[in-house]
């Protein structure tokens, strides 16, 4: 952990690089340090997901969208970073507004061209069960 998973409405696909939207928010992630300067994220942990919502509904389905002069083909960006307690506060609204400011960036141009919501939450807690296997962390655990 930590695992960042977004979910979208397929519709969008088209018209933006979800992978360099992945890219970008690991980069954000594994950048990120605590008020003593250290990695608030371990490397071999940090993961970010995205899959598009097969079957979907968004608000009133475009009637306010057509209204308004758009298509009405409304999208929706849900993201959720899911990661282990014990992090201060302050750190925990740093990353979320770090985060958030990527996807902001990253759907400004889409944004001007049609309705989009975006949702970010951050979810900190110990999970009732928690197991791992990988061979992922011996990477970045090694000494030099």
């Amino acid at each position: 952990m930590p695992h960042l998973v977004i979910l979208y409405t397929p519709n969008i696909e088209a018209e933006t690089d979800l992978s360099a939207l992945c890219r970008s928010l690991a980069d954000t992630m594994l950048a990120h340090r605590d008020e003593a300067g250290k990695a608030v994220f371990p490397p071999g942990g940090t993961r970010v997901l995205a899959f598009p919502a097969a079957h979907h509904a968004v608000s009133d389905g475009g009637a306010a969208g057509r209204a308004a002069g758009g298509s009405g083909d409304y999208a929706f960006v849900y993201l959720n970073l899911r990661m282990g307690a014990g992090r201060p506060p302050s750190v925990v609204q740093a990353v979320g507004e770090a985060l958030l400011g990527v996807v902001k960036q990253h759907f400004e141009p889409l944004l001007a061209q049609r309705h989009i919501g975006i949702t970010l939450q951050v979810d900190e807690g110990a999970p009732s069960f928690d197991g791992k296997y990988s061979n992922l962390h011996p990477l970045f655990n090694k000494t030099v």
